[in-house]
């Protein structure tokens, strides 16, 4: 594996020791639950009709997006570099009924053996926990085929994002563990675009997931302020 060095050692045993909460709805990814609709309405709204595309989810952890574009007909491949979760992923997926073909290899090796292969990639709320996203985002480019799409969601650096994302959603309400974000580590979508497009991306949508942590409640609005996700379609 030449790129192991674009993973963090301290994130990944943050998923590993929380893995088996990965399909509780009510456990401390209660929250990708929520918003895992919106993504898949988001992709859908571009590619239309998913079934039979050759899919890859980047960084799928316990495999909440895969298994529900999986479900919809694509042909679904998961990567991710923390162990637990890929076991629960596939346990679970066979319990379901669902077929994913998940994978613990880093996202630059993958592209290398990949290239141009993928209708749809996507990327979702794994960018802000690597040290290099850049490096992910050209992975991501170079193995979707020539006209197909790639889909990134990560959270904003603002002060917005800071105050629900960390002092709301990890402090004060405890949706999800303490510590689970690191505000440094966050994205202005200029930058994301920025190294999407020298990747050879177009971005042609955007959306921001609006979280309203009193009700719970989520919605695709105009606001990329706290947490968003980007539609490119490759060159």
């Amino acid at each position: 594996m030449s790129q192991q060095t674009n993973v963090n050692l301290d994130e990944i045993a943050k998923f590993e020791e929380v893995a088996h909460q990965w399909w509780d709805l009510e456990g401390d990814f209660k929250p990708l639950h929520q918003i895992n609709p919106l993504r898949q309405q988001f992709i859908i709204q571009h590619v239309k009709d998913v079934f039979g595309k050759k899919t890859i989810d980047v960084g799928c952890g316990g495999g909440i997006l895969s298994e529900s574009l999986a479900r919809l007909g694509a042909k679904v491949t998961g990567i991710d570099m923390g162990q637990e979760p890929l076991n629960v992923a596939k346990l679970h997926a066979l319990e379901a009924g669902v077929e994913v073909d998940y994978q613990r290899i880093p996202a630059e090796d993958m592209a290398q053996q990949n290239m141009a292969a993928f209708d749809i990639v996507t990327c979702m709320e794994m960018l802000e926990h690597v040290p290099d996203p850049a490096s992910i985002v050209q992975a991501c480019a170079d193995m979707t085929k020539p006209g197909g799409y790639a889909f990134f969601s990560t959270l904003n650096k603002t002060i917005q994002s800071y105050l629900l994302a960390i002092v709301a959603a990890e402090k004060v309400l405890k949706l999800v563990p303490n510590g689970t974000h690191d505000h440094d580590k966050f994205i202005r979508p200029s930058t994301l675009i920025q190294w999407a497009e020298a990747a050879g991306l177009k971005c042609i949508d955007s959306a921001g997931i609006q979280y309203n942590p009193l009700t719970q409640n989520h919605k695709l609005n105009d606001s990329l302020d706290v947490n968003y996700i980007l539609a490119f379609k490759k060159l």
